[in-house]
C-alpha cells in the first residue's frame, strides 16, 4: 500500500515536471522567435519583466530601434557668448524615446515605424550669460526671423500683413511706444493676425546718450503701453537704429527684457529694389538670422521673394521668440 502510495505522488510529481519544462520550452521558443525577427504577427509583449523590474525587450524590432536611435541622438548644445555674436542661444538635443517608439510599433505592425523623441536640453541657457546684446540664434538650429521695426510706414503694414498670411509666416513687430499710442487699432491688427509684438523704446532715441532715468523711461512706457493696449507681456527690447551701450542691456534686464538687435539689415529705409533686397538676403541668410526690416516700400515688395529664398535653403521661419528658444526643430517620422 505504502509502496502504491509512493509510486503514485511520484507519477504526479513527474508529470508537473514534465508540464513545467514544456512550458519553458514554449516561452524560450517564443523569445527565440522575436529575436529571430519571426514573432507572431506583432503581438509582441510590450516588455519583459526581471524580478519585478519593467526591461526593454531585446528582439529583433528592438535591435532595429537602437541601431536607429543611435544614428538619430544628437547631443544639445550649451549656450555660449561669441566674440562676434555675443550671446548665443543653446539648442536641444534630441534622442529617441525607445519604449515609447517600440510600444507603437508593436500596435501598428503593418505601418512605417513612428519614432516618439524627447529633447535633452543643454547644461548652460541665454539666461545663465548676463546681459549680453544678442543677434543671432544658434547656428545648428535652422530657423530664421523677420524682425519689422515699426515707428512709421502705416501705408505698408497691412500689405505685409497680407503677404505674412498667404505665407503663414509669424514675425515679430518691435513697436515705438509713441507710434502705438497713436495707433492702438492697427497695433492690434497685427496682434490679431497672430505676430509677436515687443518693444522699440518710445521716441526712437539713441539710447547710448540718454541718461540712466531718462533710458528707463523710454523703455518702461513702451512697456507699459504693451500690457495695456494689447495685454502683452513682453520679452524683447530692440533698440531704435541698433544704438545702445552696457547701461541699455542692464536696464532692459531689470525690466525683464532681453536686448535683441539683427544679424542681416534690408536696409529697407533707403529704398533699394526689392529684387537687390531679394538677392541680399538670398545670399546671406543662414541658421538663427535675424532680418531686420521696417514697413516700407521695399520691403513690401521683397518680402515674398525673401520668404521663397529663406525657404528654398531648408530653414523655417519664425518668431524672434521661437528662433532664440532652445526648442529643436523635430525631424520628420524615418522608417
Amino acid at each position: 500500500m505504502m509502496r502504491s502510495a509512493k509510486r503514485a505522488v511520484w507519477v504526479v510529481a513527474s508529470l508537473a515536471i514534465t508540464l513545467i519544462i514544456g512550458q519553458f520550452s514554449g516561452v524560450r521558443e517564443y523569445i527565440g522567435q522575436l529575436r529571430n525577427g519571426q514573432g507572431t504577427g506583432g503581438n509582441e509583449p510590450e516588455a519583459v519583466t526581471t524580478m519585478g523590474v519593467a526591461a526593454l525587450p531585446d528582439n529583433a524590432l528592438m535591435q532595429r530601434l537602437r541601431a536607429e536611435a543611435a544614428r538619430q541622438r544628437r547631443e544639445p548644445v550649451d549656450a555660449k557668448i561669441d566674440r562676434v555674436w555675443k550671446a548665443i542661444p543653446g539648442y536641444n538635443g534630441l534622442e529617441v524615446d525607445l519604449d515609447a517608439t517600440y510600444r507603437k510599433a508593436i500596435k501598428a505592425p503593418d505601418r512605417p515605424i513612428q519614432y516618439v523623441y524627447r529633447q535633452l536640453a543643454p547644461k548652460v541657457h541665454l539666461n545663465q550669460l548676463g546681459n549680453v546684446p544678442i543677434y543671432k540664434g544658434n547656428p545648428e538650429k535652422p530657423m530664421v526671423s523677420f524682425m519689422i521695426n515699426v515707428a512709421w510706414g502705416n501705408e505698408y503694414i497691412v500689405p505685409i500683413l497680407n503677404t505674412l498670411d498667404q505665407e503663414k509666416v509669424k514675425a515679430t513687430f518691435f513697436l515705438d511706444g509713441s507710434w502705438l499710442k497713436k495707433n492702438p487699432e492697427l497695433a492690434k491688427e497685427i496682434q490679431k493676425r497672430g505676430h509677436e509684438l515687443s518693444n522699440h523704446a518710445y521716441s526712437h532715441p539713441d539710447m547710448s546718450r540718454l541718461s540712466r532715468e531718462r533710458a528707463t523711461q523710454e523703455i518702461q512706457k513702451t512697456e507699459v503701453l504693451l500690457q495695456e493696449i494689447l495685454g502683452v507681456k513682453n520679452s524683447w527690447f530692440a533698440p531704435p537704429s541698433g544704438d545702445f551701450n552696457q547701461q541699455t542691456v542692464d536696464l532692459a534686464a531689470e525690466l525683464g527684457l532681453k536686448t535683441v538687435l539683427w544679424t542681416l539689415d534690408t536696409v529697407d529705409w533707403r529704398h533699394p529694389s526689392p529684387e537687390s533686397v531679394v538677392n541680399k538676403i538670398s545670399s546671406q541668410v543662414e541658421s538663427g538670422s535675424l532680418i531686420l526690416m521696417h514697413p516700407t516700400d521695399s520691403s513690401a515688395a521683397a518680402l515674398k521673394g525673401m520668404i521663397h529664398a529663406i525657404r528654398s535653403k531648408g530653414l523655417v521661419l519664425g518668431t524672434v521668440s521661437q528662433t532664440l528658444s532652445p526648442d529643436r526643430q523635430l525631424p520628420a517620422p524615418v522608417e
